[in-house]
């Protein structure tokens, strides 16, 4: 909630929320000529459907106030809605946009007495809710003013023609510092002590009840090479803390949790022991053909061919735990809602083991269509630890948004590692900081009452580049699923693609599902629809997903992506070719309900049967 107050005087207490269809007539009650003339004649339902991010401004009674909407490419036709970064880097090289970074507002209304307090709230509100969002461009025609509310907040940096016609068009920038800035980083210095523990209490007394009135200046005075303490501040005053630490339990880690997509979160060792011998022994054949040309490859198959018994791996794997043994317990950690110090505690005393996230975040659908097979094989990482933990973390939930600028200055004091963990109880709630994390998946015999979250230190690179795939990629692509039990698939779809580069028939997608319960089917055109046949994306990343998606509909001129999942009573089904394999983007899609089908009888119908575009499943005919 937020309080505006007009140059008369009058005050309302406002909010955003994300616009809806039923927002429309209210909208276009607010549009003026001059509107018309800085955005040109809009049909809102369209521009909604096409949006990226719409927001309403409303007050206490919810009456409609102000709204504006942004796209993820420019109006006016100045620019190709897939490349339109080359002709914003001509105009001003200075200004570092990208598609990850960037928005444009494509309308802005707002009641006339109250258009600046709601243009700077509606500004903020967006800021606040994309964080890697830095500028937002306006683009007007070079001959109109931006009138007196949207002038308080952009500025003009130049101007470029239109494709379509000869008319210039005038480019106004707004930057992110005007209205919800980075965090400043910084190590904790005991002064903070008083700005810092109102912010502790408002979520729990433990941490104060069980050590002491002046715990948190204790543990900034503690810090040494091995243990920090960083705080972010504005304007002089902290309002977030951190406290982080080298020592990590890496054998408890290693038995709890499957940490194979992430190497064991230790750094690699020529003694690591990643494949069960079984697995080894399946290859070694393989292995001696391709290194048989070097004598000290010719040593490792020999190693390899060695026979290692049950026996043998037991050995192997009790000596790696008595060494993992002598190693410090990872420390666990908070955010709003402070750990219990048992829950601390408990770390360096419970036993547990390894596993896997390739396939889907959290165990989505693969448990449920594909049958587990038993783990008894567990890696063994011999490799020094490339991890620090989160021991304690707190922030003014006003700022809670921008957590993730912890991170690169935390990663500064680690230079020699890699991973940032953090382990939370297991109901607490995924604040801020946890969703750019990965979430591990624990062994079936973990007894660990805690959840592990792991964030890469190449998560933090905003120079991601996303573009169609080419037969160049297709090395990459094969290493990128090895790992996935349907890369098989994978890789044959991409090869069709490759070849053909073909999207489904749309038409029975709509016959045979309710997809209009969410979109205006008719503002869509046939070529806007994709059917999305996979989605591998390195766990490292998984906090790009959401923007992985909004580049495929950009640069595929898309307006809708489809995934079909097949149903566990279709026995086999998930194991035919044209079966897709499962994606780790679900919880960004919305399921949609089947359409009641009629059964016609073709045979006597003859002519008069429906297209098989609409009764036939479109990967069936393939067959």
């Amino acid at each position: 909630m937020s309080v505006l107050t007009s140059p008369r005087g009058k005050v309302e207490v406002v909010h955003c929320r994300r616009t809806e269809s039923q927002d429309v007539y209210c909208i276009k009650s607010l549009i003026r000529k001059f509107t018309c003339k800085l955005f040109g004649k809009l049909n809102i339902i369209y521009l909604l459907e096409k949006a990226n991010l719409a927001v309403t401004l409303c007050n206490d009674k919810e009456e409609i106030m102000a709204q504006a909407t942004f796209l993820d490419y420019p109006n006016w036709n100045v620019a190709k809605q897939d490349d339109w970064v080359s002709v914003f880097r001509e105009l001003d090289s200075d200004i570092p946009c990208t598609p990850l970074n960037t928005l444009f507002m494509h309308l802005f209304v707002a009641v006339d007495e109250y258009s600046v307090g709601c243009c700077k709230e509606i500004l903020r509100t967006v800021y606040k809710a994309v964080p890697e969002l830095h500028f937002i461009f306006l683009i007007v025609p070079s001959y109109m003013s931006l009138g007196s509310t949207l002038i308080t907040v952009f500025d003009q940096v130049g101007n470029i023609p239109c494709l379509t016609y000869e008319e210039d068009f005038a480019v106004h920038m707004c930057h992110r510092h005007s209205h919800y800035p980075q965090l400043h980083v910084r190590k904790a210095r005991v002064e903070d002590h008083d700005d810092l523990m109102p912010i502790f209490m408002r979520y729990d007394t433990i941490l104060k009840e069980t050590y002491g009135e002046y715990f948190l200046a204790e543990l900034i005075e503690a810090q040494d090479e091995e243990n920090h303490a960083v705080v972010c501040e504005v304007e002089g005053t902290a309002v977030g803390f951190m406290s982080v630490c080298s020592r990590v339990n890496m054998q408890l880690l290693h038995e709890c949790f499957d940490l194979g997509p992430f190497h064991g979160l230790c750094f690699p060792h020529p003694d690591d022991v990643l494949e069960s011998p079984q697995d080894l022994s399946v290859r070694r054949s393989q292995d001696a053909e391709l290194r048989s040309s070097s004598q000290g490859s010719q040593k490792i198959v020999e190693e390899l061919q060695e026979p290692v018994s049950p026996d043998t791996m037991e050995n192997i794997q009790g000596n790696i735990a008595r060494e993992a043994a002598s190693e410090e317990a990872l420390t666990a950690v908070h955010s709003g809602n402070v750990s219990e110090p048992e829950d601390i505690e408990k770390l360096s005393d419970i036993s547990t083991g390894y596993a896997q996230y390739h396939h889907v975040s959290s165990r989505s659908l693969a448990s449920l269509i594909l049958p587990e097979e038993p783990v008894h094989f567990r890696p063994i990482y011999r490799g020094a630890s490339a991890a620090f933990c989160i021991q304690l973390f707190c922030i003014d939930e006003k700022y809670e948004a921008r957590s993730l600028d912890f991170m690169n200055f935390v990663f500064s004091l680690f230079s020699d590692k890699n991973f940032c963990v953090i382990s939370l109880p297991h109901l607490t709630p995924e604040f801020f900081l946890i969703q750019n994390f990965v979430k591990m998946v624990p062994f079936n015999t973990c007894t660990l009452e805690q959840d592990l979250y792991v964030f890469h230190r190449a998560g933090l690179l905003k120079s991601i580049d996303i573009r169609f795939a080419t037969l160049l990629d297709t090395p990459g692509v094969e290493n990128l699923v090895s790992t996935l039990m349907l890369n098989k698939s994978i890789l044959e779809d991409l090869d069709h693609y490759n070849k053909a580069r073909k999207d489904p028939d749309i038409e029975y997608i709509r016959s045979h599902y309710n997809i209009e319960d969410f979109i205006y089917f008719s503002h869509h055109q046939r070529e806007e629809h994709g059917h999305m046949h996979h989605f591998a994306l390195n766990p490292i990343f998984r906090h790009y997903t959401k923007f992985f998606l909004k580049e495929i509909l950009r640069l595929g001129f898309k307006s809708c992506l489809y995934y079909r999942v097949y149903p566990k009573s279709r026995e086999g089904k998930f194991q035919n070719p044209y079966a897709h394999s499962l994606t780790s983007a679900l919880h960004y899609l919305v399921p949609v309900r089947p359409r009641r089908q009629i059964v016609y009888p073709l045979e006597k119908l003859g002519i008069n049967a429906p297209s098989k575009a609409v009764s036939k499943d479109p990967e069936e005919r393939k067959v």
